[in-house]
């Protein structure tokens, strides 16, 4: 592509997250927003005529007319989509978790393979500044501790809590540990959704480091919160205030403290988590940069958040037909 010509990019899917899509590429130097498509005609309508571009009820009438699109529909139709647009040549963007099945997401990265495209996953706090800034204090976590909870809301129960949020701390978690699961101990329970809402998972990894995380949509306050213990190192990352803690041993010789350690905190700018993810699936069009979040990632984090599913069900299922005998 040439360094000058501008992506023709549009947003398939513009409910709530699609509609904030649609503003960063509709603000992107780096590209043109040629069209968002939805289902809906006042959702299609309202996004078009906010950002100032064409609203499309089908998404197959830009196949072979767009460089790049972002896929922010509900799950079960990511697959679809985000394999028409490869097969046309199109890079994609395609919001997590990035497919229902781990067969479904090798297949796409197999075509974004062979098409020679881009195949971006939307694990966004990859993009968190709080995130960023404890990159050069990660070295190796023995313990990490990961708390994700929300209020409940309609949006998004069509997944269940794994897969709605705690995919985000394995996407993380697995990023920053850098080793295999080894084994995976998980409970959770539907509360308002015929779906899990609130899960625990204890998750060993294979280099020793084991990571507990809770992920809860029924909750009071909302919370984004993980914090990491190394060997001379407690690092505590506030993901939603965006402040970062690091408790350090301090070095031998240096001057008698009240405390043996060093206390940092730094509040961090709040960022633009969206558009720089946008920024990095463009920058990686016009370069042929790998993309910061692969579908390999996604696929890994899918098949993590599909484990830890199977045992919350099994748990589930367990404790119903131990609750029957114990009636029967």
């Amino acid at each position: 592509m040439a360094s000058m010509e501008k992506i023709k990019a549009a947003v398939i899917g513009v409910g709530y997250l699609g509609r904030f899509h649609a503003q960063k590429y509709a603000q992107s130097a780096q590209c043109r927003l040629e069209a968002v498509v939805d289902a809906r005609p006042e959702a299609r309508e309202q996004v078009a005529a906010e950002v100032g571009t064409r609203a499309l009820e089908d998404y197959r009438e830009l196949l072979g007319q767009v460089d790049a699109v972002s896929v922010v529909t509900p799950t079960p139709a990511h697959f679809l989509i985000a394999r028409d647009f490869l097969l046309a040549g199109a890079h994609v963007l395609v919001e997590k978790p990035i497919t229902e099945t781990a067969r479904e997401a090798r297949e796409l990265i197999d075509l974004a393979a062979q098409h020679e495209r881009v195949l971006q996953v939307g694990h966004l706090e990859r993009f968190n500044s709080a995130i960023l800034a404890a990159e050069p204090y990660l070295r190796a976590p023995r313990f990490v501790e990961c708390h994700r909870l929300a209020p409940y809301k309609e949006r998004g129960t069509d997944v269940n809590v794994v897969l709605d949020l705690m995919i985000h701390d394995i996407d993380l978690v697995q990023t920053i540990v850098g080793a295999p699961v080894s084994s995976i101990d998980a409970v959770g329970t539907p509360v308002f959704s015929e779906e899990i809402d609130i899960a625990n998972a204890r998750i060993r990894f294979a280099n020793g480091c084991v990571v507990n995380a809770t992920a809860s949509r029924v909750s009071l306050k909302t919370e984004r919160k993980m914090r990491l213990f190394e060997d001379d190192a407690y690092l505590s990352l506030d993901l939603q205030q965006k402040i970062l803690t690091l408790i350090r041993k301090r070095p031998a010789g240096e001057g008698a403290g009240s405390l043996p350690v060093s206390i940092e905190e730094q509040s961090l700018e709040q960022g633009d988590a969206l558009r720089a993810e946008i920024d990095a699936f463009l920058e990686s069009i016009r370069t042929g940069k790998p993309p910061v979040v692969s579908g390999e990632d996604g696929l890994m984090a899918l098949e993590t958040a599909m484990r830890i599913t199977e045992q919350v069900n099994e748990s589930l299922a367990a404790r119903q037909l131990m609750g029957y005998s114990r009636h029967g």
